[in-house]
């Protein structure tokens, strides 16, 4: 027909041209609200811009005009998939800050806690991936084998997702008569159940052409940009806390780093894999050496840290999470700033987007396990 391009020619002109799109702010696959602003010619992305501060909530500020008691509990709506680490981490900087230790019955509760909130964050993680990927079972599977860990959380803290659990000094009360017998009940039962979720996606030859060689990221640029967690150890780059920087009842365990360095989406899937196997070895080292003891030592009514600047950090499920807190002497900080590891971890999605097609960028955020309300606090 006369004035018809021929198909070919219109596909190549489709593809030079650059188009300008938004995926979100509201989008399935970035779980939260976040908006990436694209560039693509055709279906390859050219550049991702993140727009983030959609929830921002003023928490830094907000913490400047309450208690350290009561920063517990904002700090567990940042990240609230590791709000017990989160806790965690704000609880040891107003410790050290005061120079004081904690019983031993209360690091070990403290790091089987940790290590549960981790199973559970990359249990959902998992769940979701797959089916960001098109693999709907996957969230059948992972939300199963996560209830049995949000009713122990629920019997002994009364809370199935933001805790505040963790308090200066201890924890806000003794661990549930039936808290070690769940723990070993699910632990038998996950160690059964983890081979189905590689039987499932692992090795899914779909899976693996969606997932490996896409979303690069060198040890290098891990390392400049800061991605850190498993993102990061899915690099090669070295930065589990742990390890490095151990605390609580770290110490007192045998556990490996789990390292790749492919440092493409499918790595870092399997960095998390593996770290669940990790996390239930510690956990089974710790359950049945609980010392006796307090499960808090005995605090002021009003805390107030000496006049100075401290620094925490903990390794929660996307990260080091750090906490930086400037004392003028008062009940309440002068500032506090939080070092979340989802803004790292984002800063990255455009150099490992680029080249990669619209879709893949699904998988490569995906992979980064974002919490978009850690990224506006």
């Amino acid at each position: 027909m006369e004035g018809v391009l021929p198909i070919n020619q219109v596909v190549s002109e489709v593809e030079q041209q650059e188009y300008i799109i938004n995926m979100g702010p509201q989008h399935p696959s970035t779980h939260g609200v976040l908006r990436f602003l694209l560039s693509l010619k055709g279906e390859v992305v050219q550049y991702v811009q993140p727009h983030c501060g959609y929830i921002h909530r003023g928490i830094e500020k907000m913490t400047e005009k309450i208690t350290y008691p009561q920063i517990i509990h904002l700090t567990d709506r940042l990240d609230y998939l590791s709000a017990h680490m989160n806790n965690e981490a704000v609880s040891l900087c107003v410790e050290n800050a005061l120079q004081i230790e904690v019983p031993e019955r209360v690091k070990y509760i403290r790091t089987i806690m940790a290590e549960l909130s981790r199973l559970a964050s990359h249990q959902l993680w998992w769940a979701a991936f797959g089916m960001d990927l098109g693999a709907l079972t996957t969230f059948f599977y992972g939300l199963r084998d996560r209830e049995y860990i949000l009713d122990i959380f629920e019997q002994t803290t009364g809370s199935r997702l933001t805790q505040s659990y963790n308090c200066p000094g201890g924890l806000m009360n003794d661990i549930h008569p039936d808290f070690q017998k769940k723990v070993k009940e699910f632990i038998k039962n996950f160690r059964k159940v983890l081979p189905e979720y590689n039987q499932l996606l692992t090795g899914n030859v779909i899976f693996h052409e969606r997932t490996k060689g896409i979303g690069l990221l060198s040890k290098e640029d891990a390392i400049s940009f800061g991605v850190t967690g498993p993102s990061g150890r899915g690099s090669g780059f070295s930065c589990d806390l742990r390890k490095s920087h151990p605390y609580s009842a770290y110490d007192k365990v045998d556990f490996k780093e789990i390292l790749y360095t492919e440092g493409d989406t499918f790595a870092r899937y399997q960095v998390r894999m593996d770290e669940m196997l990790e996390s239930m070895n510690i956990i089974e080292q710790l359950i049945d050496n609980i010392p006796e003891g307090d499960y808090a030592l005995k605090m002021k009514a009003i805390i107030k840290l000496p006049e100075g600047e401290y620094y925490q950090r903990v390794e929660s499920a996307r990260g080091e999470f750090g906490v930086h807190i400037i004392s003028d002497g008062n009940k309440n900080p002068y500032r506090v700033k939080f070092r979340s590891p989802n803004f790292s971890n984002l800063s990255a999605i455009d150099s490992m987007a680029r080249g990669f097609k619209i879709a893949d960028l699904v998988a490569i955020s995906g992979s980064l396990d974002l919490v978009i309300p850690d990224l506006d606090k």
